[in-house]
């Protein structure tokens, strides 16, 4: 099969920075890559398929691919009326969300081929699950126009075994087939003992070293090897598990049983305030029953399966919101140091603050995984941030990541699948819900995860949370080799960090404020999400407020302040505390749990083009809050923001006396 060639006929589609250049090939006319000049980097996958086109998991979303790259050039039906066959972009393919309906969307609109300078590693592996080709090969753009039958393995070269024989059998259902039935053996891993970094021995640990006994671990593992891991967790939200469901049906038959179904979580966590802010050309295309029949494929698969489902919360006979945000709970009850767990969120990596391997995957990777429990892998590069020092008043983790991702290790694509390894007495002296913050934002970077080594702290949070022995909780606790191996490593002096923001369009634009040349009026502040909802977070717009009321200011004329809590136990943690009724006075709306206004799917998202947003959410793709523009920040500066009316630095924190 590796022999065999692939003819690509149809047009070439250049999505170039030249607006009118794109219109005239969606017009027909074709263009030379010379002609197409500069090529747009960092398209995201909430640019190829935004929010509400995930509403829908079948062909129709061939229909709206592209719908959302920024100018709004591309519009419903032309990517699939367009005749094309390759799409060819600039660095950073399909960053962001793990969604796989981006790339499938590409597919069922004619595309066969997508080149690009870099390719983002979760899009990646969705398009090789799926049939799509992709290439960071230009040179085959001539080959192609003229008509040359390309060898498949054009585009496997540099990938590893397993991901090779998934491209050259059409994608990981062909594969897994083959691979079940015996005609296909995955590569052994053979790497001899080695020191090994904290990723790399979890990674080890969960090998498959033979499928049919179940046998797990090998003895060392180093990037590069190529293998199949065994889950401890498995999890997906009501975006994707209707999309997962129907190809684990349709791969495995009606009757397919999802395997140690005890291990496999479902969350109705995304789409809970939708009705309040789906614009009204949405309401008349039916996208609003669309996206309620997500939340009931997803009550009927956790029904039929017997999985466990975080769904709504009602209050006085009214749902108010979810349990919790997926990763927020992941963290609550279900993660432990050392576990594997793979969810349909590229924000997964959020549980490496436990000391986990924790990372996004796609719709097709989940299908299989809920049947197999496997997941694969090719071992990743690992980069190493010792952290040391101590945060200034006023800054907080959200400001040292933002710094990191400013990096040009990330701005250049350097950082695309690679490992994020936080260590140092810096990471040590901060509490957990700070440390997550580091490891949920990893994956802006376009990396594979964040991870922290379990101490101390994350086992006393467990002990208090979960109630289980210190000696359970430090059960599966592993640490890096102090030899271990890193592509890179660099230091970072928390008391040289000030406090940041990052400007509109992408989370790796991270300046100093204190630089931006002109003060920026906003008219949104929003606190929230998994990444800024967290207990600590509550502890920061708290502080900035309850100083505000006390000089008698509050939120300032012609914003909104948003506060979304991440779960009901930490809108609990906020009630005890009397935050709640501090947020009210100040003049904040307060929301109970969502993944809202991040994802465009609740309150606190932007109406108009001219709307400035600071949020305190992970990532500011184009279109992915609103039509807005979003500054991304930390909590300390969302709320110091919300009350002076514009971007400010927050005072020293004082701490909150509601």
């Amino acid at each position: 099969m590796s022999d065999r060639s692939v003819q690509i006929t149809g047009k070439i589609l250049y999505l170039t920075e030249d607006r009118a250049l794109l219109e005239r090939q969606l017009q027909g006319q074709r263009i030379t890559r010379e002609e197409a000049g500069k090529l747009i980097d960092n398209i995201s996958t909430d640019e190829i398929t935004p929010g509400w086109v995930c509403y829908y998991y079948d062909e129709t979303l061939a229909r709206f691919s592209l719908i959302g790259l920024r100018g709004n050039v591309i519009k419903k039906d032309a990517l699939k009326n367009g005749g094309f066959s390759v799409i060819v972009s600039g660095r950073s393919k399909g960053c962001g969300s793990s969604r796989e309906t981006a790339p499938y969307s590409e597919l069922k609109a004619g595309v066969r081929l997508v080149i690009a300078e870099s390719i983002e590693k979760i899009y990646g592996q969705n398009a090789q699950n799926i049939g799509l080709l992709t290439s960071t090969d230009f040179s085959l753009i001539p080959r192609i126009e003229a008509g040359e039958a390309i060898p498949i393995a054009e585009f496997t070269r540099g990938l590893d075994p397993i991901s090779r024989q998934i491209v050259e059998h059409g994608g990981l259902f062909e594969y897994n087939r083959r691979r079940m039935s015996g005609d296909i053996e995955p590569p052994v891993v053979e790497t001899a003992a080695r020191p090994m970094t904290l990723c790399e021995k979890i990674i080890a640990r969960h090998a498959i070293r033979d499928a049919k006994t179940g046998r797990l671990g090998v003895t060392a593992v180093q990037p590069g090897d190529a293998l199949f891991v065994r889950t401890d967790i498995r999890f997906s939200h009501e975006y994707v598990t209707p999309m997962a469901d129907s190809l684990f049906r349709s791969g495995f038959g009606e009757a397919a049983k999802v395997a140690e179904p005890e291990s496999v979580f479902t969350f109705r966590d995304h789409l809970t305030f939708l009705d309040q802010v789906m614009p009204e050309q949405h309401r008349q295309m039916g996208l609003l029953e669309q996206a309620d029949s997500l939340k009931t494929v997803q009550e009927g698969f956790s029904g039929r399966q017997g999985v466990k489902l975080y769904g709504e919360v009602a209050r006085g006979g009214k749902t108010v919101g979810s349990e919790g945000i997926s990763h927020n709970k992941v963290l609550e009850e279900l993660a432990l140091p050392g576990y594997l767990v793979a969810g349909t969120d590229s924000h997964t990596c959020m549980a490496g603050a436990l000391g986990c391997f924790a990372f996004g995957v796609g719709s097709t990777d989940m299908a299989n995984a809920w049947y197999t429990r496997d997941v694969r892998v090719k071992v990743p590069e690992t980069v190493r941030f010792v952290l040391h020092g101590a945060l200034r008043p006023g800054v907080c983790a959200k400001d040292v990541m933002l710094h990191i991702l400013s990096l040009e290790h990330f701005k250049t694509g350097r950082g695309i699948g690679q490992v994020l390894e936080f260590t140092g007495p810096g990471v040590k002296a901060l509490p957990l819900d700070e440390r997550a913050t580091l490891t949920n934002m990893a994956v802006e970077a376009g990396s594979f995860t964040g991870i922290i080594e379990a101490d101390d702290v994350v086992l006393d949070y467990l002990v208090a949370m979960r109630g289980i022995s210190r000696e359970q909780a430090a059960q599966g606790v592993l640490r890096a080799d102090p030899d271990a191996q890193y592509a890179d490593s660099y230091d970072i002096d928390l008391s040289a960090v000030p406090v940041m923001v990052a400007t509109p369009g992408d989370p790796r634009n991270g300046v100093p404020l204190a630089t931006l040349a002109e003060r920026v009026k906003i008219d949104i502040a929003y606190g929230g999400s998994c990444t800024g909802g967290k207990k600590a977070d509550m502890d920061m717009y708290a502080s900035v407020l309850a100083e505000a009321l006390a000089e008698g200011r509050g939120v300032a004329e012609g914003v909104k302040l948003f506060i979304q809590f991440g779960s009901q136990h930490i809108r609990a943690y906020a009630e005890e505390r009397g935050y709640v009724d501090l947020f009210h006075r100040a003049g904040a709306e307060v929301l109970d749990p969502s993944c809202g206004a991040c994802i465009r799917a609740g309150p606190g998202v932007s109406s108009s083009p001219t709307d400035v947003t600071v949020s305190a959410i992970n990532r500011n793709f184009p279109g992915r809050s609103g039509p807005g523009q979003v500054y991304l920040a930390s909590p300390l500066v969302v709320a110091a923001s919300a009350v002076a009316g514009y971007l400010v630095a927050p005072k020293a924190p004082s701490k909150a006396h509601p």
